[in-house]
């Protein structure tokens, strides 16, 4: 049963036969309901063409700082073009509602979303949720791009996560001209990784960084999306390629301070680091060093912290191997 709020449909699933080709159509997609029985509504955005074609999925705001993805998946909707698409493109531009209205990266009860899925039928809060997600949602679709972004106090290149062993995985990843491609086979708890176990092709395409709009990796993610529609013969765009091919890792890590003190961070963002380089150095506050910090081998600075007070165990760098 379909009842109307602000003209917008309240759906309990998504069931994409429904929906009519040819036009933008937009739902609340009734998930939960908070501790007093108010319905927390998810929003859904879907694009269908009037040829048959496959479902490409468009993520957000897993955790609730995330912003810039959000944009990514508003602008793709508000500049497709349906009589160049073949099939339906589905958006979510926000998957973590409470967490967004709280302005905390987490789920209410302290839980991390992007850990957890694909959930539990009959769990806590944040299990149930996170069911309902991969359940409703997610398992409805061919293909999932799931935007992030970095955490409180980090900053990000624009990079993807795809298990590079397979082909499309990293063909996906290519065509989104990213200055990074990380093989990360998709971690157990991971949205990737459930919709993977669903056989769904997914990626994670990290766009920046938290709780702020930045045009230049909302516009980026945004040639990706176009791309990747064109990649698989959806959308009669060519696709745009960069001059610059992205470095591409093998593996990353973090380096974390030993001790506490104020951190400064000697390396940027995409910078290419050599093993013993000085990378960070940390100070007591006397302003007397306590610990200098050099890249355990040769590497690029995925992300990096910005938070210059740190306590011991903070993150310094995401180090990538090439």
């Amino acid at each position: 049963m379909i009842s109307q709020m602000n003209d917008i449909a309240i759906i309990k699933e998504l069931h994409l036969p429904s929906f009519p080709k040819g036009v933008v159509s937009y739902r609340w997609l009734h998930i939960v309901s908070n501790g007093i029985g108010q319905p927390i509504l998810v929003p859904i955005m879907v694009a269908k063409g009037e040829k048959d074609g496959p479902t490409v999925g468009l993520t957000a705001v897993v955790h609730g700082n995330e912003l810039n993805g959000m944009s990514v998946i508003q602008r793709f909707f508000n500049s497709v073009e349906l009589e160049k698409l073949s099939g339906t493109v589905v958006g979510i531009p926000v998957v973590n509602v409470p967490s967004l209205l709280v302005g905390e990266r987490r789920f209410t009860d302290g839980q991390d979303l992007n850990r957890i899925m694909p959930g539990k039928r009959n769990g806590n809060t944040s299990d149930v949720y996170a069911h309902r997600v991969v359940q409703r949602m997610i398992a409805k679709f061919d293909y999932l791009l799931d935007l992030h972004t970095a955490s409180f106090g980090r900053v990000n290149s624009y990079y993807i996560r795809a298990d590079l062993s397979s082909k499309i995985a990293y063909d996906l990843a290519r065509i989104q001209n990213p200055q990074i491609i990380l093989n990360a086979p998709p971690a157990d708890g991971t949205l990737r990784g459930a919709a993977a176990d669903l056989g769904i092709q997914s990626i994670t395409i990290e766009v920046g960084d938290p709780d702020r709009f930045q045009k230049g990796m909302i516009r980026s993610g945004l040639t990706g999306v176009f791309n990747t529609l064109s990649f698989l013969k959806m959308y009669t765009n060519e696709i745009k390629h960069d001059d610059e091919e992205p470095v591409v890792c093998d593996k990353s890590y973090w380096i974390y301070t030993a001790s506490g003190g104020v951190l400064q961070i000697h390396v940027g963002l995409v910078e290419e680091v050599k093993k013993g380089q000085l990378i960070a150095t940390l100070r007591d506050v006397f302003g007397r060093t306590v610990e200098e910090y050099l890249a355990p081998e040769n590497g690029i600075v995925i992300g990096k912290s910005v938070n210059p007070i740190a306590q011991t165990g903070s993150r310094i760098i995401h180090l990538g191997i090439m």
